[in-house]
């Protein structure tokens, strides 16, 4: 029988971690070399971007802060990449795989609605929204594909060196670029640099396509545990249906009402916090209802997760919307010169 609040009265045991905690630890710590690989890829393009809409040196170099220096801030960028490895660590696979699911359909929802924004840029904010449900969307990942292994431990090490070394990788790179791109990108003596100088335009598209197919196979993933440890109890589509159907409901409102808004880069931010508090607020009312006490404290714990990554994002923020003004700047300009010489035209015409 269905009883509210049914969490309350179960008397089972319950640790922070859904396993191993080392293999817990080590799904964690991949999910926040994830999410480091997005981010810095992400800075490095729209840094390269900044940089190539001035031609003399001195305005590059004087727009080249505008992603700040990741040497100051090097142990902000320590203290957010070990509190998402803990808090990743912490999010049961359950409430893990339902972020996921959760996020699937709310990347639908920003294709399906991209028409109703003229700057797209409820499709352009995704990638940074995406932080915390692509590391839950890796740890999910590693779960399923781990299950019933006989050295998983082993298997979660390996993952976890592989996942290091390109997390220091792009670290790296991004350091590099920070310093000295406006520099080598002017007197073309860096291979690094030119080759980003080159081919530095693809490196946003390239991303997305990585993270689309992260999601696409954390979805399966998610899936698979979600009839799992939910759907596969007597009677439990009975109470999902509905629950799900106005799940899905506030999901697209919120996409809609985001995308349809005008919005500057402090009400930006606000809007994305508020999206998350309504987002996470709605997962923990469900959890109330048909979930275990753990699963509540697991969407507390992600709470915390979206504002470690949303909270320091506000130069990938700015960097997103400053693009999306010189975008909508050129097809004015763009229009408006089709215009004159259309009109142009059509004077020379009526004269002859």
């Amino acid at each position: 029988m269905f009883l509210p609040f049914s969490w309350i009265l179960r008397t089972s045991e319950w640790t922070p971690f859904d396993s191993n905690p080392i293999e817990s630890f080590f799904q964690g710590f991949v999910g926040a070399c994830g999410i480091s690989v997005l981010c810095n890829l992400m800075r490095v393009y729209y840094f390269i971007q900044t940089c190539s809409d001035y031609e003399s040196e001195t305005e590059g170099k004087q727009r080249s802060s505008s992603l700040g220096n990741p040497l100051r801030g090097s142990w902000k960028t320590a203290l957010q990449f070990w509190s998402l490895t803990v808090l990743l660590s912490l999010v049961g696979s359950r409430v893990s795989s339902l972020i996921v699911l959760e996020f699937s359909l709310r990347a639908v929802s920003a294709w399906a609605s991209a028409g109703l924004d003229a700057n797209g840029r409820g499709l352009d904010l995704l990638p940074i929204q995406c932080q915390f449900s692509l590391g839950c969307g890796l740890t999910c990942t590693l779960v399923f594909l781990h299950q019933g292994a006989p050295h998983s431990s082993l298997s979660s090490f390996l993952t976890a060196a592989l996942s290091w070394a390109l997390a220091s990788f792009s670290h790296s790179l991004w350091s590099h670029v920070a310093r000295l791109f406006p520099l080598h990108s002017t007197e073309h003596n860096c291979g690094k640099c030119i080759t980003l100088l080159t081919s530095g335009h693809t490196i946003l598209a390239s991303l997305q396509r990585v993270v689309v197919l992260a999601f696409a196979l954390a979805t399966v993933a998610s899936t698979t545990m979600v009839y799992d440890h939910f759907l596969s109890q007597k009677d439990a589509l009975k109470f999902w249906t509905p629950l799900t159907l106005c799940y899905t409901m506030l999901v697209v409102y919120i996409q809609v009402s985001f995308c349809t808004e005008d919005q500057n880069q402090h009400t930006c931010t606000e809007a994305l916090l508020h999206s998350v508090v309504l987002r996470l607020g709605a997962l923990l009312v469900l959890m109330l209802t048909v979930g275990d006490w753990s699963d509540v404290v697991h969407v507390l714990i992600a709470f915390l997760g979206e504002a470690v990554c949303l909270l320091p994002s506000r130069d990938l923020l700015q960097a997103v919307i400053k693009e999306e003004e010189d975008t909508s700047l050129s097809k004015y300009e763009q229009s408006s010169s089709h215009k004159t010489r259309e009109r142009t035209r059509k004077t020379s015409s009526d004269d002859s």
